[in-house]
């Protein structure tokens, strides 16, 4: 063979495998795209039980063409916190049975008949058609639906093209007797298994190495024993993915990969040894037939469909191997609790914008319920002053400021990815109510000083006073209960409930302020109290003006708006039927009793 012929194959071949791998790529990516982050959200639920998780595993990695992907987006889910290390064994041990599809789906390429209908299955016949589909849709569809469909299409029809490249490159090479000899050195099951090993570290996808394996089965006569040591090596080098996947987690996200590679060392070892020892005795007569691409498909599945299911039952023997590498220290214990809710923004998640835009909304709830917290155990501590609740009012707002900081930071990262309409909606809902959610936890904090100071100094409200405040902070409360039960449903109906409440507590605040200054007057009361009075008061009133913000953002924007105070205006410039007797409710439901001066 000449310079120029090897150099043509070995073009030929690397220019195949590229197209190969960035085929599968960008059909992985496109397919989960098509599910609109669903398919992790559905994942972090199921896993409670092995057999549905090892079962979703299956489907998941069959549904995006790869295990390093699921492996992947199971490490982020491990490091994030919404997934424990045994529900993630299980998604793990489906997961290397759902990649032997794609091995599946390549053997297509070995279709061959003389009847034209048949002749259509093999994808050289139709991946064609389908790529004119696909750069059609892409092109020209109006829908992102649509487009991620194009997308899948595509990278469909490129990964086929690649395989049928590295084919017709390799060609020429059955006939060569040193490439002969170097395929026979894979007989060697250590060789075989290291080649196996190596190759997919490289290229980062047992797919890839098993496909290029079925290429040159397609042009060269390729043994069962030449391709099981290289497939079952193929198995311990995928592993090199979620390893390099695994660097930048914590250390869970650490033990989940650790997991996947001691399960592949496990059951490509003991293959191996099994295996070949009885291969030893009984001379297996089958390891010098020419094996093929469906055969290649089949060992691929074979080893995975009796290891995967015998090992679930021992998925616990995985979870403790990888913390006896990794041990929890005390450190840990407190970085994880430090760390609580926030761990659901993991940056792998950016890959998968609407998934990732639903973590943050999650931490969003949850950071508004904090602030919630914050606020009830503030009140309380009006009345009945306690040290230790007032430290949890104090840890909650360090929390929510530190939830405000990360979210706000996550959410530009995802905003810098394309976003559908209705996540556009969500992503400016958000960015808009974290630091309104924040400054209420503030406000909190400042009732609890003020709570404090009055319990150092002695002081209390006066029986009519405390009535009033008790009345103040229920309507308070409840604005907040709305303003997050709106916010948690994006319910636009429930958030129109809150102008007309936060109308109502305007008028509470100047009632009481007027009430005070006559019981001054009258000398029922003294200015300390009144300046008591007046600062939580104000708080009051200033945790109610950011729920009303929160209110106009989730209507404004809905509308592809938002001016909350152009909007209020407008509302009450209308003098809406509607809006006055829904105040007119509030008013009665929070009037403050009758008093005598």
């Amino acid at each position: 063979m000449s310079s120029l012929e090897m150099f043509s194959l070995v073009a030929g071949l690397v220019g195949g495998l590229a197209m190969f791998l960035y085929g599968m790529n960008v059909m992985s990516g496109g397919l989960t795209k098509a599910a609109g982050g669903k398919l992790e959200i559905v994942l972090a639920k199921v896993t409670k039980h092995p057999v549905i998780a090892y079962l979703f595993g299956v489907g998941v990695t069959a549904l995006v063409q790869s295990s390093s992907a699921s492996t992947v987006m199971v490490v982020g889910l491990v490091n994030s916190g919404i997934m424990s290390l045994k529900q993630a064994v299980s998604v793990i041990l489906g997961a290397n049975l759902g990649t032997t599809f794609t091995a599946w789906l390549l053997s297509l390429n070995a279709i061959s008949s003389d009847n034209f209908i048949i002749n259509l299955l093999k994808p050289t016949s139709f991946t064609p058609f389908l790529a004119l589909i696909g750069i059609g849709l892409y092109m020209f569809a109006k829908t992102d639906k649509k487009k991620n469909i194009g997308t899948i299409l595509l990278g469909f029809s490129v990964l086929m093209f690649g395989m049928s490249t590295m084919s017709n490159a390799v060609s020429p090479l059955k006939d060569v007797d040193s490439f002969k000899a170097f395929l026979t050195t894979f007989s060697n099951p250590l060789v075989g298994f290291m080649v196996g090993i190596i190759f997919t570290m490289v290229i980062q996808s047992s797919a890839g190495t098993i496909g290029v394996l079925q290429a040159l089965s397609l042009s060269v006569k390729v043994k069962y024993s030449m391709a099981i040591p290289v497939v079952i090596g193929a198995e311990v080098g995928t592993c090199i993915t979620a390893i390099l996947s695994s660097l930048g987690a914590n250390k869970n996200g650490k033990r989940t990969a650790l997991m996947h590679l001691y399960f592949n060392i496990i059951k490509a070892s003991l293959f191996m040894i099994i295996f070949y020892s009885l291969n030893a005795v009984m001379h297996f007569a089958f390891m010098e037939t020419e094996i093929g691409m469906v055969g290649i498909a089949g060992i691929h599945t074979l080893v995975n469909l009796v290891a995967t299911p015998l090992m679930l039952p021992f998925a616990g023997l995985l979870v403790n191997l990888a913390l006896k590498t990794i041990p929890i220290d005390d450190k840990e214990k407190k970085e994880q609790e430090e760390q609580e809710g926030i761990r659901t923004l993991d940056p792998r998640f950016l890959s998968n914008p609407p998934f990732a835009l639903e973590q943050a909304r999650q931490a969003a709830i949850t950071m508004a319920n904090m602030s919630k917290d914050a606020l009830t155990k503030a009140i309380g501590l009006i009345t009945e002053f306690d040290e230790d609740e007032a430290s949890e009012v104090d840890y909650l707002e360090r929390k929510v400021d530190q939830y405000e900081d990360q979210l706000g930071t996550y959410l530009m990262k995802i905003n810098s990815h394309h976003l559908g309409e209705q996540d556009s909606h969500t992503l400016s809902v958000l960015l808009h109510c974290i630091t309104d959610y924040e400054r209420i936890s503030d406000h909190a904090l400042n009732i609890m000083q003020k709570a404090r100071n009055m319990d150092e100094n002695k002081r209390k409200f006066s029986p009519k006073a405390q009535t009033e405040m008790d009345i103040f902070s229920s309507a308070v409360q409840e604005i907040t209960d709305l303003s997050i039960r709106a916010f948690e449903n994006q319910d636009i109906e429930l958030a129109k409930t809150i102008e007309p409440l936060e109308e109502a507590i305007d008028g509470i605040q100047k009632e009481v302020k007027r009430r005070h200054v006559r019981r001054l007057r009258k000398g029922k009361c003294t200015i300390e109290q009144g300046f008591d009075l007046s600062d939580i008061g104000t708080d009051f009133e200033r945790i109610a003006d950011h729920c009303s913000n929160i209110a106009v953002g989730i209507i404004e924007v809905n509308d592809d708006a938002y001016d909350a105070h152009g909007y209020i205006e407008h509302l009450k410039a209308e003098k809406r039927e509607g809006f006055e007797k829904a105040v007119d409710f509030y008013e009665r439901k929070y009037r403050l009793p009758e008093v005598k001066f």
